[in-house]
């Protein structure tokens, strides 16, 4: 089997590449270990910057997106028991959208098959091979044999556990690393969220984040230490702590329910440079991890796809291989300074265990002056709308 492109793994990344690449007449073939029924029961993040919701109508599946999706145009800093307006819109005159990222998966799938692309899951023991060479290729196993993909280039977009960055060899690949000692305790519950737009909480007890999915289901985040278990947390439990860390008035007028999914997630930052080894290229979470706390993680993975789509689509239509040669230096660029605002709005927003007096003033004061400063919040919405590419 021959393709122009292999793209590992199907998540939004890979779809978004996959579904560009065939709308540009470039074909290419998705592989992913898993089946297609469990990449649709991820649940995962929802706020999506404008660059994204360019892409993915570029893509061409953008109709439920908009039909559905929420555009917020800012968001509240609860601190000190008082709500404080970020205002987006006003500040950069740009908006973000809220929309699952189950449902974008599903809208990119729909798309791709109704193209009739080649998608193939519940692969087993898929390797890049030959990347350092002009021959690439890919192998796999599906139902008991061994399949062969020669290729011209490989997109890694099967994530930080994924196999691409671990085939990359050691000397020649750098990585950048930070744990948080703290995890978010997430729930899904179908209710109508507390506000219309969300609500990031710092509170003495711990950050919280009011956040939605849709009208009518919401997602709710409280800071919580790693070593808590998921069956020490009952729904009373969160919602009773919840409400501790919201300003009186969100507290009263929240509404509970029994949750539907519910889990703890670590947090960390991780970078990996080059992101480009041959004709490996790593995208997406494969090579770079954010706290979800500046909701980049899925937009960097967008915006590393735009500049790989680029640079393929000059290099097969324009002949040039110019975009792919500056596709790690683009990439990277613009993942650090993701990875700066994520890190910065995490040590804001959040309890550290060696907080002390002087910390936590510290910490008032980067608030207040967030909310005071015109520049400030400028600054706070620039970033958190999404840096142009």
């Amino acid at each position: 089997m021959r393709t122009k492109i292999v793209i590992i793994g199907s998540g939004p990344a890979g779809l978004l590449l996959g579904t560009l690449l065939t709308r540009a007449g470039i074909d290419n073939i998705i592989l992913d270990r898993v089946s297609k029924d469990y990449i649709l029961h991820r649940v995962r993040a929802g706020v999506l910057e404008e660059g994204t919701v360019g892409l993915i109508d570029k893509a061409g599946a953008g109709r439920r997106m908009h039909a559905e999706g929420l555009a917020h145009e800012g968001f509240s800093l609860a601190f000190g028991g008082q709500n404080h307006r970020i205002d987006l819109h006003a500040l950069t005159g740009k908006r973000v959208m809220i929309y699952g990222q189950t449902e974008l998966t599903s809208d990119l799938m729909t798309v791709r098959e109704a193209a009739g692309s080649t998608t193939i899951y519940d692969t087993i023991n898929v390797k890049p091979h030959g990347f350092d060479r002009s021959s690439p290729y890919v192998t796999y196993e599906k139902d008991g044999t061994t399949h062969r993909i020669d290729c011209d280039y490989i997109a890694g977009c099967d994530g930080y556990h994924g196999v691409s960055r671990k085939s990359v060899p050691q000397d020649a690949i750098r990585t950048f690393e930070r744990v948080y000692p703290f995890g978010w305790l997430g729930v899904l519950a179908e209710v109508h969220p507390v506000r219309d737009e969300l609500i990031y909480a710092s509170h003495e007890r711990g950050f919280a984040l009011c956040s939605m999915r849709s009208l009518t289901r919401s997602r709710y985040y409280v800071q919580c230490p790693l070593d808590d278990r998921i069956e020490d947390w009952s729904d009373d439990r969160f919602w009773d702590e919840l409400r501790r860390r919201l300003p009186v008035e969100d507290a009263q007028a929240l509404i509970t329910g029994p949750s539907f999914e519910k889990s703890i997630a670590p947090l960390r930052s991780f970078v990996a440079e080059p992101m480009r080894f041959g004709r490996l290229f790593l995208v997406g979470d494969a090579a770079h991890i954010v706290p979800p706390t500046g909701a980049k993680g899925l937009n960097l993975a967008a915006s590393d796809v735009h500049y790989l789509f680029e640079g393929l689509r000059e290099y097969y239509l324009e002949k040039s291989p110019t975009g792919l040669d500056a596709y790690s230096g683009k990439a990277l660029a613009r993942v650090w300074k993701a990875v700066r605002f994520s890190w910065w709005m995490t040590t804001m927003l959040h309890r550290f265990p060696e907080t002390d007096a002087f910390s936590q003033r510290i910490q008032e004061a980067e608030l207040d002056y967030l909310i005071q400063s015109s520049a400030a919040s400028a600054s706070l919405s620039e970033n958190y709308v999404g840096l142009p590419y």
